[in-house]
């Protein structure tokens, strides 16, 4: 299992990573679910917490994988294997989603979590055994994440108060363990390659998001007095979801991470990234719980579960790819678009608004393509 050649031409992601991709956003689905289901019976300050922390497992096995298969991924049975564990690590995780919703049971997200992470235990132990000069980094790797793992599965053992108190920490000691075991020797990493695992990600959670909106939208459409706030939602709905592609895709990504530092700061980001892609299509299901009839929240609560998702995906993707290759004008408009759209649900037409914001940073993207690497050095 020696690394792969990080100038490696038409390196392009592998049918197992894309099946990979798909098996995590059932977990993700399902987190979204959940968390629809707890705003509009008004719990949200709880099922806010509940999905941080259900998607903080998800994100973080995912991520893992993805950064060690663009440096060692042989596609050999092993490897094949490994990664299907994972797979089916997330599966447990994600039947024990609702029941963390619910009864803030964790039991089975902590058990499913485990099991992708032992997976990966594996592969950093064979990328070790196999070549020389990751050894140090990839024995880090191996020996920090084991070490975590036991003391998840102690975390499952202690009363509540305590074990959550313990599960917070945990979290932090996973994700100081590439921060130091970075330091021992850098892998080596597909910049391209990366970049477009983590774009196709976000391309399934926008699908999915779209799908599950208009499955909403559909239903509600029998239950509903008037057509006229549902089709306004399915507008913003479908011009909110393309405005978040067309932003998204805008920077060139690869530039963003090339150096450890930058590859830590647009991985560990893109938690909120992801996490704001899978909550947009709750929003939308809350909206329209209001509209119908059927939710605990206010109107200017529901709207704020649309327009926050929406606000973290701008200011996000805006952090970490967009103001390092674009120049003044769009470095201002994109962070103030995110900050109108969060105030947006304060003004009597939030709905039109949000889609006349986006609209809007299209039309400045479009006219100020991204800056490249020598338009930059000599501006500065």
């Amino acid at each position: 299992m020696a690394p792969r050649d990080p100038r490696e031409q038409g390196r392009s992601a592998s049918t197992l990573e894309l099946f990979f991709d798909l098996v995590f956003v059932v977990a993700v689905s399902i987190a979204s679910v959940q968390l629809h289901h707890a705003l509009t019976e008004g719990h949200v300050l709880d099922g806010l917490a509940t999905y941080g922390l259900v998607f903080f497992g998800i994100w973080w096995a995912w991520m893992n994988f993805t950064w060690f298969a663009t440096s060692f991924d042989t596609d050999d049975w092993l490897y094949r294997i490994l990664t299907i564990v994972q797979m089916a690590g997330v599966l447990v995780l994600a039947t024990g989603i609702e029941p963390a919703f619910t009864y803030a049971d964790y039991t089975l997200p902590v058990l499913g979590y485990v099991v992708m992470r032992l997976a990966m235990v594996a592969q950093w132990l064979r990328a070790a055994r196999s070549d020389a000069s990751p050894r140090r980094t990839a024995r880090a790797y191996a020996g920090g994440i084991a070490s975590v793992q036991v003391l998840w599965l102690v975390q499952l053992v202690l009363p509540e108060v305590p074990g959550m108190v313990m599960l917070v920490l945990l979290i932090g000691a996973e994700v100081a363990i590439p921060v130091v075991a970075q330091r021992r020797g850098s892998t080596p990493w597909h910049p391209r390659h990366i970049t477009e695992r983590y774009g196709l990600f976000t391309l399934i959670l926008l699908g999915e998001s779209l799908l599950a909106s208009a499955n909403a939208i559909i239903e509600a459409v029998h239950d509903a007095d008037s057509l006229g706030p549902l089709i306004s939602i399915a507008a913003l709905t479908f011009v909110a979801t393309g405005a978040l592609w067309w932003v998204y895709f805008w920077p060139p990504h690869h530039r963003s991470i090339t150096g450890v530092g930058g590859s830590l700061r647009y991985s560990y980001v893109h938690y909120f990234v992801f996490a704001a892609a899978g909550a947009f299509s709750a929003g939308i299901e809350v909206e329209i719980d209001v509209l119908t009839g059927h939710s605990l929240l206010s109107d200017l609560a529901a709207s704020f579960t649309v327009t926050v998702p929406i606000a973290v995906f701008l200011a996000g993707v805006w952090w970490i790819a967009i103001r390092d290759h674009a120049d003044r004008l769009v470095n201002t408009v994109v962070p103030l678009a995110a900050v109108l759209v969060l105030c947006d649900p304060v003004i009597p037409v939030p709905v039109s608004l949000t889609a006349a914001i986006l609209v809007a940073v299209v039309v400045v993207l479009v006219r100020h393509p991204p800056m490249s690497t020598q338009t930059r050095s000599s501006s500065r």
